[in-house]
């Protein structure tokens, strides 16, 4: 792990490396991804059995490419009591946030005109929900549930079945989120079939959930054929504590993105050395006991950073900078701090709120803008899956005030028949 001192006369030389942490979409493999989209295009089911058989080693039988009611009663089965409650407590938690999101229409009568904008729920989305190193239940949560609340009235999921096999908590949690329909593809062709679609999978008009890099690829090809949330990269914490912290909290939260992917970037901002390396010794004791350390290993040894800074608004301007997909301030006066971040997908305050809060149980969607997006993009939301529509209307004393102006404007950028839809009503 590389500790790096603001005030080092290398330190932008080296902080560069966090802010260039976008994972590079190779040329190449995108031309072998556009080849499997196209397959899936021409050749439908029998292209995804075809996939299915060679990357998840599992024989989908008699083209039953959708999971059955009774597949979903036996994964209930399957699970502890107290696994379906919190996964229901969970789904009771997301719901009720997102029922709070504002979304409202509104409408403006005034000097003859009658405009307005109206938000309309996007009819058909699909979820990707990956299943390749971890499998995640709670992304299930997390995408269906804002997607039902805005009220999309078909709503997808496609999970690969790795060797036949899934967990079987996906699969409840698809349930309890009112998913439609669940199918056993993953990867680059299940976005295919929601995009263009096929015999056993209806075409969708966004996809929305993190994927490998087939799937990131995948869905940046597709978009403009649908609507898509992001491209999110490797999972990504920064953490800004102060010396009051405990280093083992610490340590197990950096731990906590760094099992995620080998890729994961997770970054500690502080202000004292022997803290930063009370941190460091926590963080190689607590590795040796971690049952995915061979991830969180690669994780930690080239994209796990320590910056030591002057101050809190040093601390800030860097945050900034980096534009984390997760903050956590575990310091005093989080909650001030976090007034003056200007770029994070989610914050989180003070020393009883790590990520794994978030990702699991508070409320908002753990679907959240990676690799410095969020600079520019947001968390999951409602809004997502709503299309906003401007209404305009006139009456004939108006439409005769602003006509002069609208022929002018027409004929500035030489679209006379432009000017001349409006002459026709004078």
């Amino acid at each position: 792990m590389k500790i790096l001192r603001s005030s080092e006369r290398n330190f932008r030389y080296e902080f560069e490396k966090i802010l260039k942490r976008k994972e590079t979409l190779a040329s190449p493999l995108e031309t072998e991804i556009a080849k499997i989209l196209e397959d899936v295009r021409l050749r439908g089911d029998k292209a995804l059995i075809s996939y299915t058989e060679k990357w998840d080693k599992h024989k989908i039988k008699d083209g039953k490419i959708a999971v059955t009611k009774v597949e979903i009663k036996k994964a209930y089965q399957q699970l502890k009591k107290e696994e379906i409650t919190a996964l229901k407590r969970a789904a009771d938690n997301i719901t009720r946030f997102y029922e709070k999101q504002p979304i409202n229409n509104f409408s403006l009568k005034e000097n003859g005109l009658e405009l307005g904008l109206r938000f309309t729920p996007i009819e058909k989305v699909g979820i990707y929900v990956p299943g390749g190193k971890a499998s995640y239940p709670s992304t299930v949560l997390m995408n269906a549930i804002p997607a039902k609340v805005a009220g999309v009235q078909y709503l997808a999921m496609v999970t690969p079945f790795v060797e036949g096999q899934v967990n079987p908590a996906v699969l409840v949690a698809a349930d309890i989120a009112q998913v439609d329909h669940i199918y056993k593809v993953g990867g680059a062709h299940a976005i295919a079939a929601l995009t263009y679609g096929t015999p056993s999978i209806p075409k969708v008009d966004k996809v929305v959930g993190p994927g490998n890099l087939y799937v990131t690829i995948a869905k940046k090809l597709v978009f403009g054929f649908i609507g898509i949330d992001m491209i999110a990269g490797p999972t990504e914490i920064c953490i800004l504590a102060g010396e009051q912290a405990d280093p083992k909290i610490i340590a197990a939260d950096l731990l906590s993105q760094a099992e995620h992917d080998e890729n994961a970037t997770c970054v500690l901002v502080t202000f004292d050395i022997n803290f930063a390396h009370r941190v460091d010794g926590e963080l190689r004791r607590q590795l040796r006991l971690t049952p995915r350390r061979s991830i969180a290993e690669s994780a930690i040894k080239n994209r796990t950073f320590i910056i030591i800074t002057k101050n809190v608004e040093s601390a800030v301007g860097l945050i900034n900078e980096i534009a984390p997909e997760h903050l956590e301030l575990v310091i005093k006066d989080a909650a001030k701090i976090a007034e003056k971040i200007r770029n994070a997908g989610a914050i989180f305050l003070g020393h009883h709120a790590p990520v794994a809060l978030g990702d699991y149980f508070a409320g908002p969607s753990h679907v959240l803008p990676t690799a410095g997006t969020a600079k520019f993009s947001s968390c999951l939301n409602v809004q997502d899956f709503l299309k906003a529509t401007s209404i305009i209307g006139c009456d004939e004393k108006a439409f005769k005030r602003m006509s002069p102006d609208i022929i002018r404007l027409a004929e500035m950028e030489s679209l006379i028949a432009h000017a001349d839809s409006i002459r026709a009503r004078l």
